[in-house]
């Protein structure tokens, strides 16, 4: 059987911790930064953990993680 090709779109996007949990990044922290809080800011630094619904289909296209 062939390798599998993984998605590089979403390789570069996402993250797939020990636990098989996806982390992005959140939306909202390229630009316009001197409007938003400080507050607001940091939180947007920390990563979110996607919805099991949708973790399952990124799974599928990064077959080795």
């Amino acid at each position: 059987m062939p390798k599998l090709k993984t998605k590089k779109s979403f390789a570069k996007r996402l993250k797939v911790t020990k636990k098989k949990k996806v982390l992005k990044a959140k939306a909202g922290r390229r630009h316009l930064l001197s409007t938003k809080s400080r507050k607001r800011k940091r939180s947007l630094r920390r990563k979110s953990a996607l919805p099991k619904t949708v973790a399952g289909m990124v799974k599928k296209g990064l077959p080795y993680s």
